[in-house]
């Protein structure tokens, strides 16, 4: 056998042998960015699911779903890839829910072998889901499952997560301000639904701006914050390295207040306050600049809540030093961030009665906002995401792939002005 000959063995080799991993026309849904199980316990989703697939198990009430975005209607062939290194067993695997699952019989094989689910016409557009759980009736230990294999008859219609984050997108509000304002305070209302009550790892931040930002959070089940924190300039993650002369300096911190660095997201001061707030409730926020000095901004955080009639509670009180604010706050806004891995949980907030209060005392009120997402089709292809005005509030929600994206990146919207805000004695703050 000739060189060029064995060249065109050996290419022919490779590309057969690659096929199997992903045939033309098929598209590979990796488990890592798009399956998550339950009984819905994080540390337990995480734990069987890696960068390899669904990893064995053996409790035969855990379910796992994989979710799939389908864009144009057509027809599907389902299978999974899988090794099933152990003893014969059943799997139970379903389109959208047990009511159509089949029953699928495995045999002990050391080798990956890709399992055909079924043929499905698919109708709606939208977020869809294999549902996957035990179904012997001796305990077993289930296959490793690397990826949903769908071939489709609509090109371009199956997208999907193909990076490695699991958690949901981020959405922002970024708010209009005049160019000229000088502003002074950043006053926010908040309130999150019931419906997203029990979706920890949820950041809804109220009061953001080019250098802090402050918000709720929902840390646990059994903790929620309020937090405040401010941005040294100095770029680094790593707290420690900010050199003396870029610090964030706390001056004061209220009652029962935590302080202390952060990092990993640049770095400097941090405050959080644990308080136990409620959904359905309206929360309100006032972030200021108290003092501009040189080349340090000084900036204070406030809440205030129901239980206690919204008296004006102190959460922390920054400088930070080299900083570039020299006329007033820059860059308003609100997000909604999920900061954990469980991006099958929904997440939701209602933003109202933002207003800018000028140097001068002016209140300016914050009616129209730019929407932006960290989804995008190069680096987070998620879909469920969007945002809107809801009886005079604007809201954003992300996660849980049961609402589509209802706006584009880059979009304004606007809320009725009602050309009323609350009174605040300023000079009376603590």
């Amino acid at each position: 056998m000739n060189f060029k000959k064995s060249l065109f063995v050996l290419f022919f080799i490779i590309i057969s042998s690659c096929s199997f991993a992903q045939n033309e026309g098929s598209s590979y849904v990796s488990f890592y960015g798009n399956a998550y199980t339950f009984p819905h316990a994080i540390s337990d989703s995480i734990e069987l699911i890696s960068k390899q697939g669904l990893l064995p198990w053996t409790d035969v009430k855990r379910t796992t779903k994989v979710y799939f975005y389908v864009s144009k209607p057509g027809q599907i062939t389902l299978s999974l890839k899988l090794k099933n290194s152990n003893k014969s067993c059943f799997l139970s695997v379903g389109l959208d829910g047990a009511k159509n699952a089949k029953n699928i019989s495995l045999v002990k094989d050391n080798d990956f072998e890709l399992v055909h689910v079924g043929t499905y016409k698919i109708v709606d557009t939208g977020y869809h889901f294999v549902e996957i759980k035990g179904n012997s009736k001796k305990l077993v230990t289930y296959p490793l499952i690397e990826a949903l294999v769908i071939n489709n008859t609509s090109e371009g219609g199956i997208l999907f997560n193909k990076s490695n984050y699991r958690g949901a997108a981020s959405t922002h509000l970024r708010y209009t301000v005049p160019e000229d304002s000088a502003v002074k305070w950043f006053y926010t209302e908040v309130k999150v639904p019931d419906e997203v009550k029990n979706s920890v790892n949820a950041y809804y931040e109220t009061n953001g701006f080019h250098s802090g930002y402050g918000g709720i959070q929902i840390n646990n089940p059994s903790e929620r914050r309020f937090i405040f924190s401010i941005w040294s300039l100095f770029k680094t993650d790593d707290p420690k390295e900010i050199p003396t002369d870029y610090i964030v300096h706390l001056n004061k911190k209220g009652a029962g207040v935590f302080t202390g660095d952060f990092g990993d997201e640049g770095s400097g001061g941090h405050s959080h306050l644990v308080f136990p707030w409620n959904t359905n409730t309206t929360y309100r926020f006032l972030t200021g600049i108290t003092s501009l000095q040189g080349d340090s901004a000084t900036y204070v955080g406030y809440y205030a809540s129901p239980e206690d009639n919204f008296k004006w509670h102190l959460l922390s009180q920054w400088t930070q030093h080299k900083t570039d604010t020299k006329t007033g706050f820059k860059n308003l806004y609100a997000f909604v961030e999920n900061f954990g891995e469980n991006g099958d949980d929904f997440f939701k907030a209602y933003y109202s009665n933002q207003w800018a209060i000028t140097f001068n005392g002016t209140w300016l009120e914050l009616t129209e906002a730019k929407f932006t997402t960290t989804a995008n089709i190069k680096t987070h292809q998620r879909f469920d995401y969007g945002a809107g005005v809801e009886d005079g509030k604007f809201y954003m929600f992300t996660g849980g792939f049961k609402k589509m994206k209802n706006i584009n990146a880059g979009d304004v919207i606007s809320r009725p002005a009602t050309g009323k805000h609350i009174e605040i004695d300023f000079e009376r703050l603590e």
